[in-house]
């Protein structure tokens, strides 16, 4: 079994003590960093935005996957590729112009990534695939952390790896929401490259090296 990247997201972290949360990212195994970005209008709640961003690049190499939840994307794409995403993934559900947002991604040097909530089918993407460096797929609905993973879900991550494999494409395949110690293996064995983990990494329920050989 291919061994995938962890990308702890940053937004079960302790907020008040960001330094000791970056070096428990780093010493927990992370590969990425996950930045959620919620506007209270795509998703129920707010998190933060560009200045944040800009504050958290300094405290880590690692490479910020920046998960736009957010109305009008396309908006924001530059400030956030400034702040330091290398990643910016935006949702398939609210952009019109897909395949545009994309190639406006790649214009400002970074990787694009394509996210789909848990309702949405891996049908969707097929004619972006050919053009995109990250699915990211939802294993919970977006918008709060610590729910329970939907297992219907992992079925579109080892479609988008057979697809993968049959056309000879080239994205990664990340996978958010729910995935904890008890599940973690399970998740891993569908061919994910990018486990998003919050609560869980983060009170310890998930523990990289333990759980994933």
């Amino acid at each position: 079994m291919k061994k995938p990247l962890l990308a702890p997201s940053i937004l079960s972290a302790d907020f008040t003590d960001l330094a000791s949360s970056f070096k428990k990212m780093e010493d927990g195994g992370a590969g990425w960093i996950h930045v959620d970005i919620m506007d209270g209008s795509f998703v129920p709640n707010i998190s933060f935005g560009q200045p944040v961003v800009g504050a958290l690049r300094s405290l880590t190499k690692l490479p910020f996957d920046v998960h736009l939840m957010i109305n009008n994307p396309e908006r924001h794409i530059e400030s956030f590729a400034k702040a330091g995403a290398d990643f910016l993934t935006f949702h398939w559900e609210n952009v019109i112009h897909s395949h545009r947002l994309i190639e406006q991604i790649h214009a400002l040097g970074k990787k694009a990534g394509v996210s789909i909530v848990p309702s949405t089918p891996v049908s969707a993407l097929e004619a972006l695939l050919p053009y995109t460096d990250l699915v990211l797929v939802m294993s919970v609905n977006p918008g709060f952390g610590g729910q329970q993973l939907i297992p219907l879900c992992l079925d579109k991550i080892s479609a988008l790896v057979r697809i993968r494999e049959e056309k000879g494409y080239s994205y990664l395949v990340s996978v958010d929401g729910g995935v904890n110690g008890n599940n973690v293996e399970h998740v891993a064995q569908t061919g994910v490259d990018v486990i998003v983990s919050g609560s869980a990494f983060f009170d310890g329920t998930l523990q990289w090296e333990k759980h994933i050989k």
